[in-house]
């Protein structure tokens, strides 16, 4: 890993498929049909992926790109929290829990514990869960009956996109070149299997 004040700000990125396949007709359906549940569930999403922004920033306080990167993205992933517990409440949805589907354990078990590989899989993790997030909302917002939802859902898949660039560029940043595409089909694959059985309990990442 490069130290942190010898890191680029500025990194070409090449072009890549994050996500080993694509999302089943079982979860458009199942999300559709318990939609209410999705819209908490992704409030829970925002929430965490908040937290998991400033989580990095507090382990990696010296890594200033990263910190400068993740604050911003902080703040939108809170802001989307927000607009999401506006929709609870305008379709009289109660805050509640909800127990986690295996997919965030599932690939959090796959982190490496010892740096430099933690902070790769870290960032490769995260941009997967953005990937796979940024799908999801497209494909709510070009199914759902209701337009003002399908709307709001398709005014946050730029954002999702952004997000998973933020991580993906981050990697690029920091770690050594060469082991990222070859970890990130790893992680990728993972992410895949995870999804290939839909979880019964309707969830963004089920």
């Amino acid at each position: 890993m490069l130290a942190p004040d010898t890191v680029s700000s500025s990194v070409a990125l090449p072009k890549i498929k994050f996500l080993k396949q694509p999302t089943q007709q079982a979860w458009i359906d199942q999300a559709i049909a318990h939609i209410d549940t999705v819209l908490l569930d992704h409030s829970h999403c925002e929430r965490k992926a908040a937290g998991m922004a400033l989580k990095l920033m507090f382990r990696y306080p010296s890594y200033e790109c990263m910190v400068r990167s993740l604050t911003a993205l902080a703040q939108e992933e809170l802001e989307h929290f927000e607009l999401c517990n506006q929709w609870l409440e305008r379709r009289g949805i109660a805050m509640a829990p909800l127990a986690a589907p295996p997919y965030g354990a599932t690939l959090n078990a796959q982190i490496r514990r010892h740096e430099p590989d933690r902070f790769l899989d870290l960032m490769l993790v995260s941009a997967l869960i953005e990937a796979r997030s940024h799908e999801r909302l497209g494909l709510l917002a070009a199914h759902l009956p209701d337009p003002d939802l399908a709307q709001f859902y398709r005014g946050l898949m730029a954002s999702e996109a952004r997000h998973y660039g933020i991580y993906w560029m981050l990697a690029h940043t920091y770690c050594d070149q060469a082991q990222i595409v070859p970890r990130l089909a790893e992680l990728a694959e993972v992410e895949s299997q995870v999804l290939a059985t839909l979880h019964p309990e309707p969830r963004i990442h089920s």
